[in-house]
């Protein structure tokens, strides 16, 4: 049987990538990421925004925000 394509994740890969190589990633792609992503998923998502905020001198409040949300959810 032939391996189903997950939609879902495809995504959620191609708007991580996103997020990864935007120095300023969009509201957008960040809010699709948050819809998609499951569970397991939070932790690489958590990760890149982390590593967007460390890279920042000033990192914008929207991220800081949304880190805040994923570590009370």
């Amino acid at each position: 049987m032939a391996k189903q394509f997950d939609t879902r994740a495809a995504v959620l890969d191609l708007m991580m990538e996103k997020v990864i190589a935007d120095t300023y990633p969009s509201e957008t792609m960040m809010d699709l990421i948050e819809m998609l992503a499951t569970p397991e998923d939070i932790p690489a998502y958590a990760a890149v925004l982390m590593e967007k905020v460390r890279a920042e001198t000033y990192p914008s409040a929207s991220m800081l925000r949304r880190l805040v949300a994923l570590g009370s959810s």
